[in-house]
């Protein structure tokens, strides 16, 4: 069963009015900060050469969703364009055989996904038009999931395409029942899937809750590892990391065959310790003024954050 405060925080990530109370008070930017790398893309490009620096790779998100206005739409994979135009020269000096250090994330919904009836013809359009520059920059691209009631829309985008452009990665998440099954069909031949845990409110009809999301997260890794594709797995969790090391291990995946993924911000020293222990591990990093849905996430994630932003709010700084 969902935490009280959790089922609280992730309504407050749907609120607008919250979502302005919140962007209107200066002193809660110092612990966005900690999730978000900035709101300009220069900020993002350095944050993310840092990360290189340091033997991570990176996943840049460009943060925006639920776009419902055209231009809107638009002016997201124009800021995509000149994001992949910044980060070509990272790829090219990162770029040496074996998995792409450099990507970027895209979440349809900012590409036009609810644009009414044309809402998926507008957003595959676009996502074609960043995955063709992507390619161009030699940077990965993975299409993000979002609530349950896009998933068909997404998949369906996503293998289309994939007819295009074959290494497009996509995300799955592990407390939906239906995961396991998507799993299995997305385990192809290059095929690239991104499997976490989920971070949206969902009923209990349509997702696991609890403990149970642990035991389908196992499961869904262990379809994937003994798939043909590049399980990219993204937890913060020590069960769920030794997990997937353990199943990598028995369907003898070499380091260049999976990776792990975490947060930007999110139990960094772990990041670094297990990328010095040779294991390919990504940081997903997100930018942008469009922040806050993003960060109360985090916080429904791990609630204990809440008590830094309330410190922050109460500073006198």
């Amino acid at each position: 069963m969902q935490s009280p405060l959790r089922s609280a925080l992730l309504a407050a990530a749907r609120s607008p009015r919250l979502e302005k109370a919140a962007s209107g008070t200066r002193l809660t930017r110092g612990v966005v900060d900690r999730f978000v790398a900035g709101e300009t893309e220069e900020q993002a490009v350095a944050t993310a050469r840092d990360i290189l620096g340091s033997g991570r790779y990176v996943t840049i998100d460009h943060l925006g969703e639920d776009t419902t206005d055209a231009a809107q739409a638009n002016a997201t994979v124009s800021a995509y364009l000149s994001l992949l135009s910044a980060l070509a020269p990272l790829a090219g000096e990162s770029a040496a055989g074996g998995p792409r250090p450099v990507e970027v994330s895209l979440k349809l919904s900012a590409l036009g996904q609810l644009l009414g009836p044309d809402g998926d013809r507008i957003a595959l359009g676009n996502a074609h038009k960043i995955c063709a520059a992507a390619e161009e920059a030699g940077v990965w691209v993975t299409v993000d999931a979002e609530d349950h009631t896009t998933t068909d829309s997404t998949l369906s985008i996503v293998r289309e395409l994939r007819s295009d452009f074959p290494s497009l990665g996509t995300v799955l998440q592990a407390y939906l029942k239906r995961t396991e099954a998507d799993c299995a069909d997305l385990a192809g031949p290059s095929s690239r899937t991104r499997l976490c845990k989920g971070a949206y409110a969902e009923p209990a009809t349509v997702a696991h809750q609890g403990k149970a999301v642990d035991d389908a997260y196992v499961r869904c890794l262990e379809v994937l590892m003994r798939g043909e594709g590049y399980p990219m797995v993204a937890t913060h969790d020590p069960a769920m990391i030794e997990a997937a090391l353990r199943l990598a291990g028995e369907a003898g995946r070499g380091q260049d065959e999976y990776e792990l993924q975490m947060l930007y911000g999110v139990r960094d020293t772990e990041q670094l310790r297990l990328t010095g222990a040779g294991r390919h591990l990504r940081v997903y990093l997100p930018y942008g003024t469009q922040w806050y849905g993003y960060f109360m996430r985090r916080l429904a994630e791990k609630p204990a954050n809440l008590a830094l932003m309330l410190r922050a709010l109460t500073s006198k700084k």
